[in-house]
């Protein structure tokens, strides 16, 4: 049996391996990977931000949706359960440092912690965010499923409020992420199998934050969802389907982040999660191998494997260098490894659970009472 603490742990390190792993060549085609790398298997240097910086970052060396998803994490492990946009920007104001947020955040990044600090209200920073269907929230939010291992509509729920801190709540992004943190809670229940992970993201795909219960609505993002396991049920090899991929997501270079849109991330990760069959180690190299976005891909597809089978697919050694260059870095916001981070979510897990079930004891007190 896979444990819960094990399924956290293979969450936090397919995701962050995979960003790792996937940022040296994030914005490449499939041909230029080919024809460069053959195929891409280890940790590799790489630059970003050439423009503001000169680092070069050593392999293992995590980038900036990995940034905010510890910035969650932090919160959560503090809180000991689950958090709000409250908690998360009174991480930012703890923790974030802009002379050292220009190395591995995006400029919104510093743009956001500038308008908090000027007091702007969390759920209001959203509504001046511009990039409204950029899949930042759901490639970074596997926090919010973890805290709510087990109760998909908990995850969904906290997506539309801690997520207001980067999106409205009529954003596509949204609706996205929050599809995305409830399939990872439902990977997290015991008992989970792959097609019970993609049911419950289906289900979630009408899921829009005003009401309290997800309902039915075939709308575009259903489509979408649909047509990625249509091509994901055709493949055992989730790399061959780049080509059928590539036929529908397509569009760069005319109009910022053209690459790293939600709609188009979290449907490819699903389908590769799916013909990788929940493997994370198959999800992850599948995901830094298919061009385009690859390490946001790559966090979506290995995080949610992670999740439903744990860590005993992935590499030690990729854990290793993830941790030691986790440690050696000099401009993250935190420096706990994978295995700091996996216990103390863990913990968090625990403390939401052991808050419901003392809930429902009090409840169930008097014999009779909920008759």
């Amino acid at each position: 049996m896979v444990t819960l603490r094990d399924k956290i742990r293979g969450c936090i390190a397919a995701s962050w391996i995979g960003s790792a792993m996937g940022a040296p060549v994030e914005g490449w085609s499939p041909e230029r990977i080919d024809s460069t790398h053959g195929r891409v298997e280890e940790l590799g240097t790489y630059r970003h931000y050439a423009s503001r910086t000169n680092w070069q970052r050593p392999p293992g060396t995590t980038e900036d949706g990995i940034e905010r998803q510890k910035l969650m994490n932090t919160a959560a492990i503090r809180k000991g359960g689950r958090i709000s946009a409250d908690d998360l920007v009174a991480v930012w104001l703890a923790v974030l440092d802009p002379a050292k947020m220009v190395y591995k955040q995006e400029a919104f990044d510093v743009s956001l912690l500038e308008m908090a600090r000027a007091g702007v209200p969390p759920r209001e920073l959203g509504r001046l965010w511009p990039f409204n269907n950029v899949v930042s929230m759901a490639r970074s939010s596997h926090t919010l499923g973890i805290v709510n291992a087990g109760n998909p509509l908990g995850a969904a729920e906290d997506v539309y409020d801690v997520g207001l801190v980067y999106n409205n709540e009529m954003t596509f992004a949204l609706r996205w992420a929050a599809l995305y943190d409830a399939a990872i809670a439902e990977a997290l229940r015991p008992g989970a199998t792959v097609d019970s992970v993609l049911d419950t993201a289906r289900e979630y795909a009408g899921y829009r934050g005003q009401e309290g219960t997800p309902y039915a609505a075939y709308d575009r993002i259903a489509q979408q969802i649909d047509q990625a396991l249509e091509i994901a049920a055709r493949h055992d090899e989730p790399l061959a389907m780049r080509k059928e991929f590539y036929a529908i997501y397509y569009g760069g270079g005319h109009f910022v982040y053209a690459n790293s849109q939600a709609n188009e991330v979290v449907a490819k990760g699903l389908a590769i999660f799916a013909a990788a069959k929940g493997d994370p180690r198959e999800a992850v190299l599948a995901a830094v191998n298919f061009g385009r976005d690859t390490d946001c891909l790559a966090a979506v597809a290995g995080g949610l494997a992670g999740a439903l089978s744990g860590s005993g697919s992935l590499s030690p050694e990729w854990i290793e260098q993830v941790n030691a260059a986790t440690k050696a870095d000099p401009y993250t916001n935190s420096d706990l490894g994978i295995d700091e981070t996996g216990e103390g979510l863990w913990r968090a897990a625990r403390g939401e659970l052991d808050r419901r079930r003392a809930h429902l004891r009090r409840m169930e007190a008097r014999e009779g009472y909920l008759d």
